[in-house]
């Protein structure tokens, strides 16, 4: 009895449908009510055109909260790609010796961490009686350089940037890792007999081959910069005065709070357009698929 052969479109059909349904279709309706003004208590929805989208720039909010997020995309390029690549190097060289997969899953540890908890445990950091920082400055004479750093309209974007920064400069060492661990040693082994060095097989020869990761951890950092909520949401809400304000949590307080459906979904359409903008100009940019 003859074995019943199935065409690829059995395994890519389901897949597909899943694709379509959760992605495509919510995207399409968010876009379509985003000009409508709805609201979750009453069935009754009204087309105001771009109304909300207008509503959406004219807000006082709008500039400090895309200052905010392109600020988060530009620390995270620092860090988390800049910062992440170099790490990933130094764990694939010889400097980290015997103990190099003790660094990376210290390095990769806070990535397991929830935001929440994360949130929490920065927010005691950066108490101003009895946090971490504070409490350090003044261990070391810099007492006059405490401060309420959560509190502080000038720093509190900062400390809340840097707090995930350290929660996810470890994930993208991790990702990058594994495309240096594929890397073919035969051309490493190549730069050497030329007498490359280890830094200039590092730029020459690792960075170009791992240059499509590094496109993916750019694409994930834009698009987290830009989704940013949960860090915002469980240390300042936004305070101090919507100084660390973001589109994330407009988005959510929109919804959520202040029952203004066709707003939320108005920006929401910003930060995709915005993320597949920016994802496509890395990947032009970076010629991303040409050897």
């Amino acid at each position: 009895m003859s074995r019943k052969k199935y065409t690829p479109y059995f395994y890519v059909l389901p897949g597909l449908l899943m694709v379509v349904f959760f992605v495509f279709i919510p995207v399409i309706l968010n876009i379509a009510y985003s000009f409508f003004r709805l609201s979750s208590y009453s069935s009754e929805s009204i087309f105001v055109g771009i109304d909300n989208y207008r509503r959406l720039f004219s807000s006082e909010e709008f500039f400090i909260m895309l200052k905010n997020n392109l600020l988060y995309a530009v620390f995270s390029f620092v860090f988390q790609i800049g910062f992440g690549t170099v790490i990933a190097l130094l764990l694939e060289s010889k400097l980290a010796g015997r103990f190099r997969n003790v660094y990376r899953n210290i390095y990769f540890i806070p990535a397991l961490i929830s935001l929440v908890a994360v949130g929490l445990l920065f927010t005691f950091v950066y108490t101003p009686d009895l946090g971490l920082l504070n409490s350090a400055l003044r261990a070391l004479g810099l007492e006059e350089y405490a401060k309420a750093w959560l509190g502080d309209p000038k720093y509190a974007i900062y400390c809340i940037i840097l707090m995930s920064q350290w929660q996810w400069v470890g994930y993208n060492v991790l990702l990058l890792v594994v495309a240096i661990q594929n890397v073919p040693m035969d051309y490493l082994e190549a730069a050497t007999i030329d007498g490359a060095g280890p830094v200039k097989k590092a730029i020459y020869v690792t960075m170009p081959l791992i240059k499509e990761q590094i496109l993916v951890c750019s694409i994930i950092a834009i698009i987290g910069a830009f989704k940013l909520f949960t860090e915002v949401y469980s240390t300042t809400a936004g305070g101090p005065g919507n100084q660390t304000q973001v589109l994330g949590l407009y988005l959510y307080q929109n919804a959520f709070l202040h029952d203004d459906l066709g707003m939320a979904a108005a920006t929401g359409v910003f930060i995709f357009i915005i993320t597949v903008a920016i994802s496509i100009f890395q990947i032009r940019i970076t010629k991303s698929g040409q050897v």
